[in-house]
């Protein structure tokens, strides 16, 4: 199953080409890629919005411009409002991961779906939040309320990209496959033959627990067969390299090759 065409973001009135082209990197950050603008203040395009956006051009190049929320949201079935002033509204309130189940659950069942955010400065108004059908707030601190406009498109959209990873977990690429227990087990056993010579086992009576927590510390890592390689190589380099630290200094007492 491929997964689910993501919310489009309305943003409304905003005001700066800066946070624009950050809402955009955001966006593609978490798969998010369709982004319509009501009235940019500024018009639209603006090179400031590529100069911020960080190589998301196709979110940019995709923009849609509209003059009124009503029309940007015309051909949408289910719309949610992110504000933190519900205002005089019963519309029902929800947090960012409560709002994205819900248009997920609604996607899945063939419906389009977006999300509304204000302008950095005076956010939505009451009569666009009405022709929507919920509320979204972040939940923030109080002492501080203040958020900007690419950080709450950035919140919304984790929550949306999680719930997709739930549905369909990543998984290892082909040709890189994970380690095999006799890849790791040679590894292990290079890794101690160096540290052994090393002097890195001391006290000696200390060698068996220290050698344990050394595999279960790099178990953690699931390597793959090349990054078992790659670690393996660099345990060769550190010992060569060992190796021509005490020639020289052979050499300078004069005892020859050791």
């Amino acid at each position: 199953m491929s997964e689910l065409a993501p919310p489009v973001v309305i943003l409304d009135k905003p005001q700066l080409a800066d946070n624009i082209g950050a809402v955009a990197r955001v966006m593609a950050n978490f798969g998010l890629s369709e982004l319509r603008l009501v009235a940019p203040r500024d018009g639209w395009p603006q090179d400031r919005a590529w100069a911020t956006a960080s190589g998301a051009d196709w979110v940019l190049e995709g923009v849609k411009v509209f003059d009124t929320v009503a029309e940007a949201i015309a051909d949408l079935n289910t719309v949610f409002s992110t504000t933190a002033r519900p205002r005089e509204t019963r519309m029902p309130v929800r947090t960012p991961r409560e709002s994205m189940r819900l248009l997920y659950d609604d996607r899945a069942s063939g419906l389009t779906v977006g999300l509304l955010f204000g302008g950095e400065r005076a956010g939505l108004e009451t009569t666009d939040i009405a022709l929507t059908q919920g509320i979204t707030t972040i939940p923030i601190d109080p002492k501080h309320h203040s958020l900007n406009l690419a950080q709450a498109v950035a919140i919304n959209a984790y929550e949306w990209r999680t719930l997709i990873l739930e549905a369909h977990p990543p998984t290892y690429r082909e040709g890189d496959p994970q380690w095999s227990e006799d890849l790791l087990a040679g590894m292990y056993e290079h890794l101690e033959k160096e540290l052994d010579e090393g002097g890195f086992f001391h006290p000696p009576e200390k060698k068996r627990s220290m050698s344990q927590n050394l595999r279960v510390m790099l178990g953690r890592a699931a390597f793959s067969e090349q990054e078992v390689a790659t670690f393996r190589g660099v345990i060769h380099a550190l010992a060569k390299g060992r190796g021509r630290v005490l020639a020289k200094l052979a050499a300078k007492r004069g005892e020859g090759p050791l």
